[in-house]
């Protein structure tokens, strides 16, 4: 079986025009209409088409500065007032920079920002609205304020101190941080890692502006061939001459559980009468909080799934998405499946607590493990979206493997939670078979076989990505 860095060393992806990727079609549409349930009052249209989902505002957005010009720019970026970016910062320079976040054209404006807080969408120039769920935001402190003074541009400078970015037109405001806080997550309560992180340390002020990205976002950690853009992304799938594109986020190493219900999709898409659906698998590549498993290391697990055939080489597009991770549920997951959108997928697959977490404070579940599923099927600007809600997968003892959790008969069920996961693999315990390929758990053991013990015996956490 090919390698899972073989599916795309034999594919250059040489730059095209945005207007050559947005008119791309695969074969002359053909539309059939079907009707499936995604709830008990809510029904969406799912139409058979074989042209590829518009990004959102119509053409993707790229804010790559052309190479000739980037010399010239750079220079540029020396004569303006500095912002230096943090890790976190630089990951939604690049989110941006590629249109992850089209019709977005920098960091947000107020409007912007008070329209996503308020309405989780952008209101177009046209009338129309697209989906955006979760601030893209940048926090100056009053210092930073102070030397901007009446310039109306600032060159974005990352940790080494390498110009990275100017923005433009900059308009700056205050930065709301409880009311910001308070509808991403639907609660203040301490200990939320992205808001500890990313925000209630950060500065007074937010700046927001229109971007012009120096150079393409890398990061040098040997991964940086799995990160392809929106537009390279159409253009694999243009080469698979897919019909169907169907995409899974996940930030947690891949289990047996949830290649079910991928090739469970595909199977699903085939009897709609697609013929070539392709799975685009991709984990989260950004901040993610500390008790995750590294990137890196999930990346090692993913390549194993398709070495052992749990996952088809041939249909599946493994690429790493390079959003932070919020863990903000319901709100957030609108993100991830918007963000889809413009990289090309037209299904997305919502399985249970989506973007979820554990409550910080209190012993229980932060969210309602339904809500984001429900969200998805009535959230504003993403209509044009299949989504593709599932049933628990479980491990069931009259089988041997993972299935669809059938309540009829629930004492044959044994549900492994992410935390039940790791704990198995710390102790290098192995889990029943059939719940993740052998070669998928050995990446997982020899992940927590690789933390230094601390001075009391115990385990170090890994450190957040």
């Amino acid at each position: 079986m090919a390698s899972m860095a073989a599916l795309f060393t034999k594919t250059p992806y040489p730059p095209q025009s945005l207007n050559k990727i947005a008119n791309t079609h695969f074969a002359p549409t053909r539309e059939v209409s079907l009707s499936l349930p995604f709830g008990r009052k809510t029904h969406r249209r799912l139409r058979v088409s074989s042209a590829l989902i518009k990004p959102d505002g119509g053409k993707l957005v790229e804010l790559l500065v052309e190479e000739p010009h980037r010399d010239l720019k750079k220079s540029e970026a020396l004569s303006l007032p500095r912002i230096m970016l943090s890790k976190i910062d630089l990951q939604w320079v690049h989110v941006l920079s590629e249109g992850w976040a089209s019709p977005l054209r920098g960091f947000m404006r107020e409007s912007e920002f008070l329209q996503t807080l308020h309405f989780n969408a952008l209101r177009l120039e046209d009338g129309s609205v697209v989906n955006m769920s979760v601030p893209i935001v940048l926090a100056i402190d009053d210092s930073q304020k102070h030397r901007i003074g009446e310039s109306t541009q600032v060159a974005l400078f990352d940790s080494e101190n390498n110009p990275v970015a100017i923005l433009k037109d900059i308009e700056i405001y205050k930065h709301p941080k409880e009311e910001r806080i308070a509808r991403t997550w639907g609660t203040n309560a301490p200990g939320l890692p992205y808001a500890d992180e990313a925000i209630t340390n950060a500065g007074n002020w937010l700046i927001g502006g229109e971007l012009e990205v120096i150079a393409p976002i890398k990061y040098h950690d040997g991964l940086d061939r799995f990160r392809l853009s929106p537009v390279e992304l159409r253009e694999e799938f243009t080469r698979r001459n897919a019909d169907a594109v169907f995409a899974f986020q996940l930030r947690n190493p891949v289990h047996n559980g949830h290649a079910l219900l991928m090739t469970d999709t595909r199977r699903r898409l085939l009897e709609m009468g697609y013929k070539n659906p392709i799975l685009l698998l991709h984990p989260l590549g950004g901040y993610t909080k500390a008790d995750d498993v590294p990137l890196s290391w999930r990346m090692k697990q993913h390549e194993k799934v398709l070495e052992d055939g749990v996952l088809d080489p041939e249909t599946t597009v493994v690429s790493i998405f390079p959003s932070p991770m919020h863990y903000a549920g319901p709100t957030e997951v609108q993100w991830h499946a918007k963000a889809r959108i413009n990289a090309g997928a037209n299904f997305y697959i919502v399985g249970r607590d989506p973007a979820g977490m554990g409550h910080p404070v209190e012993k229980r579940d932060l969210y309602d493990a339904d809500h984001g599923k429900k969200v998805l099927s009535m959230a504003p600007g993403l209509e044009r979206l299949n989504i593709l809600p599932f049933k628990v997968a479980a491990y069931d003892r009259t089988q041997g493997k993972m299935a669809f959790f059938d309540p009829s008969r629930p004492q044959d069920f044994l549900f492994i939670s992410g935390t039940k996961m790791r704990m198995l693999a710390k102790n290098k315990e192995n889990p029943p078979d059939g719940f993740m390929c052998p070669g998928g758990w050995k990446v997982l053991v020899d992940y927590y076989d690789s933390l230094v013990p601390e001075s009391n015996g115990k385990v170090a956490e890994a450190v957040p990505a």
